[in-house]
Formats: C-alpha cells, sequence, structure tokens
C-alpha cells in the first residue's frame, strides 16, 4: 500500500503507448481540471451537462456534515424500536448502500424492484420496525413511487403513521422533495449536482448505511486520504493511469471488462462499479461493458477472450497466474471509500479518452418511455411464437425463422446470432431476486458454453446500469429476457397499474426498444413460476 492507502498493478501489451496516453493526459492537466470542475474537459457537446455533474469530486470534505446528522437520527429511530432499515430506490441510490453494509456487514434491505413477490416479502418483513429510505433523485423514479406508496399504505393499514417510518432522499426542490415535507417526512436534500452513478458520498449513499450502522465517517476518510494523489497532475496518479488503461485497451479492442473481487473485505464491489462503467461510457456505438464475475476461476476471467480487459478488485493478485489474452489488465486495491472516488475519476478519464460524455444516459429513457406505452395501452402487447411446457416463448422478428418449437432449440437460435469474436450475451431476468436468486447461476454454463462475455442482470435493476449499455453502446450483443407471472400480484395505491402490470411493461418495453435497434431478442415467460423456473434453468445449463 501507499501512503494514500491504495496500491495499482497494470498490465498492457505496449507500455509505451500507455506511458505516452498517461503523460498527455498530464499535459492537458485533466486531473487538476476534473478537481476544478472544468466542464470542457469533454468537448461542447458535453459542457452544459457536465457543468453540473461535477460536484462529487469534493464530497469527500462537503459531506462530513451529514454524518453526525445521520448518526443522531439513528439513535432517535432505535430508541422507539425503529432499526430494520429497508431503501426503496433504483440504480445509484441503492448500488452504493448496498455495497457500503455489506461490507461493513450491517444488514439493509435493498427494494429495487417492480416484481409483486419481492415486493410484498419486504413489507412484510418486520414492518412495525422499520425505517423506509425512499431515494429519488429527480423525485419521480416510478419503481421508487410505487414502492413508496405501497410502505405508506402497509404502515396506515397497520395502525402505523407513515411519518414516523419513513425518510426521504432526493435533490432539492424535487416533486418528492416538496411532497415529503407536505407529509412530514423527514428529508435529506442531495447536491443536485451530483449525478446518480456518481452519488455514492453523498446522502444517497450515506443516509441509508448510516442509519443501517455503517461507519459512513470512516467511508469519507478513506475517500479523502486518496482525494490528493487523485486531483494531482502526475504520470503516479492512479486515477489517470486506470483511466488511460481502459481507453488504451478500448482503442485496442478490448471493449469490455471482466471485474472479480480477489481477497478483499469489499463485497460486490462489481455491482456498483458496473452501473458506473456501463452507463457513463456506453454511448454513441462506444463503451465499456462490464462482466462481474465471482471467482477467478470463472468463464471470462479465466478462460479469457481478446476482446476483454481483466479487472482485479483487492489484494490479490490473479494476473500473476492468469493471462489477459487482451494483454490488458488491473489489480486495483485500495479501501471501499477510497475504490469509489479512484474508479469515477478513471472512468471521467476514460470518457475524456473515448469521446464521449461520462455524465448522460441518453438511452435510458427510452426504455422508460416505452414502459410507459405498454401501461398507458400504448404499445403492442405481443403474442408469443409457441409454448413448450411452462414457457411460453417471445422472440424478435425472424430470430426463430428456422422452425424453433422447443426452449432449447430457441435458445440455440439466439446463441447462434452471438459474434464470436465481438459479441457479447446479456442474461435479463425480471423476476424475484431474492426467492429466484439461483437463477443468476446460469451465467457461468452460458459462458463457457458461447466462449463469449456474458453478463446477468436483474429487471428492472439493471436498466438503470447496463441498460444504457445496451441501447447505446456498440450493436454486438443478444439478448435473453426472462420474465415470469407472479405468484401473486400486488396494487400500486393511487394507480392504475399493479405491480405485475408494470414489471411486465418493463420488460416488453425494454424488449421492444432493442428490437428497434437491430438487436435480437428472446423471451422466456414462465407462465408457472416453480416449473418454469426449474425448466429455463435446465435449458440454460
Amino acid at each position: 500500500m501507499t501512503a494514500a492507502g491504495h496500491r495499482l498493478d497494470l498490465r498492457c501489451p505496449d507500455d509505451r503507448e500507455l506511458a505516452t496516453t498517461i503523460e498527455r493526459l498530464v499535459d492537458d492537466k485533466v486531473a487538476s481540471r476534473v478537481q476544478a470542475r472544468d466542464a470542457s474537459l469533454w468537448g461542447p457537446d458535453a459542457e452544459s451537462e457536465a457543468a453540473k455533474r461535477l460536484a462529487w469530486v469534493s464530497l469527500h470534505e462537503e459531506s462530513r456534515p451529514l454524518v453526525d446528522e445521520i448518526e443522531t437520527l439513528r439513535q432517535e429511530k432505535a430508541s422507539r424500536g425503529l432499526d430494520h432499515v429497508v431503501l426503496c430506490g433504483m440504480g445509484g441510490s441503492s448500488l452504493a448502500p448496498e455495497v457500503i453494509c455489506a461490507t461493513a456487514g450491517v444488514e439493509l434491505t435493498v427494494l429495487d424492484s417492480s416484481d409483486p413477490d419481492y415486493v410484498r416479502a419486504a413489507i412484510a418483513d418486520r414492518l412495525e420496525r422499520s425505517i423506509v429510505v425512499v431515494s429519488s433523485k429527480s423525485g419521480g423514479t416510478v419503481e421508487t413511487d410505487s414502492q413508496r406508496r405501497a410502505y405508506e399504505q402497509a404502515f396506515r393499514d397497520a395502525g402505523l403513521d407513515p411519518a414516523d417510518h419513513l425518510v426521504v432522499v432526493t435533490d432539492p426542490g424535487s416533486p418528492l422533495h416538496e411532497q415529503s415535507r407536505e407529509s412530514g417526512y423527514r428529508v435529506f436534500a442531495a447536491d443536485p449536482e451530483v449525478g446518480g452513478r456518481y452519488s455514492a458520498l453523498t446522502a444517497f449513499g450515506l443516509v441509508p448505511s448510516g442509519l443501517a450502522g455503517a461507519d459512513i465517517g470512516r467511508l469519507l476518510d478513506e475517500a479523502a486520504a486518496l482525494a490528493p494523489a487523485l486531483a494531482d497532475d502526475s504520470t503516479d496518479n492512479p486515477g489517470l493511469q486506470l483511466g488511460a488503461l481502459v481507453g488504451v485497451a478500448n482503442r485496442a479492442g478490448a471493449d469490455k471488462m471482466v471485474l472479480v473481487d480477489a481477497d478483499t473485505p469489499i463485497v460486490g464491489f462489481g455491482d456498483w462499479a458496473e452501473q458506473l462503467i456501463a452507463e457513463s461510457t456506453g454511448k454513441l456505438g462506444k463503451g465499456v461493458l462490464p462482466v462481474v464475475v465471482d471467482s477467478t476461476a470463472a468463464t471470462n476471467f479465466d478462460p479469457n477472450t481478446p476482446d476483454e480487459v481483466l479487472v482485479s478488485i483487492g489484494s490479490g493478485s490473479p494476473l500473476d497466474t492468469v493471462t489477459p489474452s487482451s494483454g490488458f489488465g488491473a489489480s486495483v486495491d485500495a479501501p471501499l471509500g477510497g475504490q469509489m472516488l479512484l474508479w469515477e475519476y478513471a472512468v471521467v478519464v476514460a470518457g475524456r479518452l473515448l469521446g464521449i460524455n461520462p455524465f448522460d444516459q441518453p438511452d435510458v429513457e427510452s426504455a422508460k418511455e416505452a414502459a410507459r406505452g405498454q401501461l398507458g395501452g400504448g404499445g403492442d402487447s405481443p403474442d408469443p411464437v409457441f409454448t413448450d411446457g411452462s414457457i411460453a416463448v417471445y422472440a424478435t422478428e425472424g430470430l426463430l425463422d428456422g422452425g424453433a418449437r422447443t426452449v432449447d432449440a430457441a435458445v440455440e437460435s439466439l446463441l447462434g446470432r452471438l459474434d464470436g469474436e465481438r459479441g457479447y450475451l446479456a442474461v435479463m431476468a425480471y423476476l424475484d431476486r431474492a426467492a429466484d436468486a439461483s437463477l443468476s447461476e446460469v451465467r457461468e454454463p452460458l459462458a463457457a458454453r458461447t466462449g463469449r462475455p456474458t453478463t446477468f442482470g436483474w429487471g428492472p435493476r439493471f436498466l438503470h446500469s447496463t441498460g444504457q449499455y445496451h441501447k447505446g453502446g456498440p450493436s454486438t450483443g443478444v439478448y435473453l429476457q426472462i420474465t415470469g407471472d407472479p405468484i401473486e400480484d400486488l396494487a400500486v395505491p393511487g394507480r392504475e397499474f399493479t405491480f405485475g402490470e408494470f414489471i411486465a411493461a418493463q420488460a416488453v418495453g425494454d424488449g421492444q426498444v432493442l428490437a428497434d435497434a437491430g438487436r435480437p431478442v428472446l423471451r422466456l415467460h414462465l407462465t408457472e413460476r416453480g416449473a418454469g423456473l426449474e425448466q429455463v434453468q435446465r435449458a440454460l445449463r
């Protein structure tokens, strides 16, 4: 470890090109200009957005007053028997608190789903002891609004005052901000000049984590220790080094990044980094696709392909025994707060090298609009191509023209569209990620079967993450959706749709946007959750 508390080991097949790129970044004073919030770094098209998205560089200082404020609230709630923290939020509002709390070993229930069975189970768990943190930057996130409505109704039905239990985090002036103040809820106004995926050290990351018992002061200390090195125009700057590696690798065709934990106390870092990397870079037909794997023995890390950069998080050194086929790799070791700030710098540096705006997400809204169209009756209601057992099969036009009439054959047709040199497979499961957790295990056999980078994401969670890359990144993916009828649907209070209808609309809407962009999509819909899940797992393994 260095004095700043980090270690970075880079692998590049052309050390001179990497060094030259880092030197150019130093000469252009990129690090100090990021620190100074220079919005011109990413070109004129990005300047207006970047001008209001750079406050994250000093959060390790500016978020300090929150530490005592949150601890005081935690003690106040605990004195009244409220000690079970639930977080209703999507994307950047939930991913950072999840890894912060998992790493700290404290319990946090993350409700980032529209699946009615998942929502119902969360509400039924220790309701009378629950502190429900409702987090939405815009104040209008439909998933979070629906979850808030369901909790409010549940509290009232139980004879409890929602104002005693709800805590709100949102941008000042948002619809949620005004409404929550009127309802008597405790409201934390977050910094409006920080984008969602850069918000780990704002109230979005700190409020739920601190209420759950994580040491958020220490998290800020860890970021503060590394901050001077990241703001320094020096070839030793780890943010410049890592960002340069990503940029050089991307130019060489290594546009996927395989992330794995290796001897680190940090839990689940890849799930947080996935959104930061994919949503920041995946646009204009460019980008970096994160592939999160659970061990260094997992397919895509070992063995790996020539279009992958191998990255390990922690003190382990798997690159001493696993050789990246591309020649590109990195081992990054730092405590969690330092890791988060380091990767934020590295991603915006890579964005400059890729020629994209790392602060917008132009293709995320398209899926939201399509889902709204489905709910409003404005979208087509697709018919299955065929039904096999407990699975109804849907596909984009032409995908099953070979006459497939079984799930196995349909999967083969989709995988047959996979480019053997540049392609990737994305598995997207719109199910209950607690009860159906075993489904995530299909990633490994599918990666081994195809020999290609393979990702697994829970919907609608991934729509705020890799969903941007799917639609805005290179057109090299094939997409497998897994949906299902809920065991029991759940009404959204005050809305004309149910949670079941909402998650179905999100899946169909996203599939339609992908299809309109020419991406092949296969959807396997479980008409009977238990039997269908077993059938689809057999087919994919």
